[in-house]
């Protein structure tokens, strides 16, 4: 096994993580070490295309880190914690023990996936998910995409898809029209915001915006042939009123779940979904902080400053820290509006029918679980929630449905080659 030894170790390559590397960095007394779990920096807002990035904000982090003093690890998926102060990650030359003073989080977010009748057919995939797939290559010339569930995240994956020359059907938001225009009237407390979604607007000129609409289902009517490029059929709801649309693609993601499972495993308090952390990003384990989207959705503005409030409070400059304070009170208020909008409707609630499957990983349908109380109870019963992906996709979705509280994580807290345990 190899092992690494450093004085701040920071998990998680994207704003928060870079932000944090960065700021750890200015105590040139310090070895500081970055690990991802992706070939490159810049995590899943700046995910490169194609080994590049456009973002020139994340350039400028990416080269000020690249030509720094800090190490950085990628390909490097953690999976448990071998003792105090030290983890263990898998990567492509095996297992890598890191041993570390402090621990700054800054693990990310994903999407959230809402099961409807028709949600596992092929081509039916998540907003950011499709968006990553087209990053790497894959041709949507010309398809027909549907961008369906909420959040500002759509209207982002839509402008990149029309700009790869897709031809983008509709936009199904969920939340009403009056949420939408109350969060539009605060924006102008973040001018930034403000005129991001003017020049987001201004590029989706001609696909047609749906406010309070969503997804009833979707059907292929070629599936059965083994076709996965066979046409989507997808009924909308909208005012009562349902319709169907023909696309090649449905792209479809309900906001952003925190990934808390590394901060639990260290016995980080989490509350409501979140880690909770103090003034400085220091959670309630000693010398362990968090930073960024596991704290609270707030967009890449709050992960840039809670990163920079957490590496400076780990590399001991907590005046330094103290200066981003009124930042982060700034970007935290627009987090607060932002989950506010675009909260999800109770009709979400009912999508699924029997048949529908919950747990993709052990095929739980919907009529299995209903009458359970608890997320432990239906994976004793049905095995819900014990495949690859450790509940990633139906945890969230079964909180949302029946209410049910998170799981503690045990270790591996992501598949691992049986060689690396």
């Amino acid at each position: 096994m190899n092992k690494i030894s450093t004085d701040i170790l920071i998990i998680g390559g994207g704003a928060a993580g870079m932000s944090a590397a960065l700021a750890a960095s200015s105590n040139r007394d310090l070895g500081i070490t970055l690990i991802d779990d992706n070939p490159r920096l810049g995590g899943q807002i700046w995910r490169a295309e194609l080994g590049k990035t456009k973002s020139p904000e994340a350039l400028k982090l990416i080269t000020a880190i690249e030509s720094g003093r800090i190490g950085i690890v990628n390909n490097a998926q953690v999976f448990a914690a071998q003792n105090e102060n030290s983890l263990l990650a898998q990567t492509p030359t095996g297992s890598t023990e890191f041993e570390y003073q402090k621990l700054i989080i800054a693990t990310g977010a994903r999407e959230r996936f809402l099961p409807f009748p028709g949600w596992t057919l092929p081509n039916v995939l998540g907003a950011g998910g499709l968006q990553a797939l087209v990053k790497g290559g894959l041709n949507v010339e010309n398809k027909l995409i549907v961008v369906a569930g909420t959040g500002p995240l759509l209207l982002a994956v839509a402008e990149y898809l029309k700009s790869k020359e897709a031809n983008v059907v509709a936009i199904a938001e969920q939340t009403s029209a009056a949420n939408l225009r109350r969060f539009a009237f605060g924006l102008w407390r973040s001018p930034s915001k403000l005129a991001q979604g003017i020049a987001l607007r201004s590029k989706l000129i001609g696909v047609p915006y749906l406010t309070d609409s969503w997804v009833e289902s979707v059907s292929s009517p070629h599936v059965s042939k083994g076709s996965t490029s066979a046409p989507l059929n997808i009924t909308f709801t909208r005012n009562r009123k349902t319709w169907t649309i023909d696309a090649d693609y449905l792209a479809s993601g309900f906001h952003l779940v925190p990934n808390t499972e590394l901060a639990s495993l260290l016995g980080c308090r989490v509350e409501n979904s979140f880690v909770a952390v103090d003034e400085f990003q220091r959670t309630s384990c000693e010398n362990i902080y968090c930073a960024g989207e596991p704290t609270g959705i707030g967009g890449v503005e709050a992960s840039l400053i809670e990163g920079k409030i957490a590496g400076f409070a780990a590399a001991d400059n907590e005046a330094e820290a103290r200066l981003h304070f009124a930042e982060r009170e700034k970007t935290g208020k627009f987090a607060e509006r932002l989950n506010r909008a675009f909260a999800l409707r109770d009709e979400l609630k009912h999508l699924a029918d029997d048949d529908t499957i919950i747990c993709r990983c052990e095929d739980v349908s919907y009529g299995s679980i209903r009458d359970f109380d608890s997320r432990r109870e239906a994976k004793l019963q049905t095995r819900c929630g014990m495949g690859a992906c450790q509940g990633r996709i139906c945890g969230a979705a079964t909180e949302f449905l029946f209410g049910w509280e998170a799981d503690t994580a045990r270790p591996p807290i992501f598949p691992v080659r049986m060689e690396n345990l």
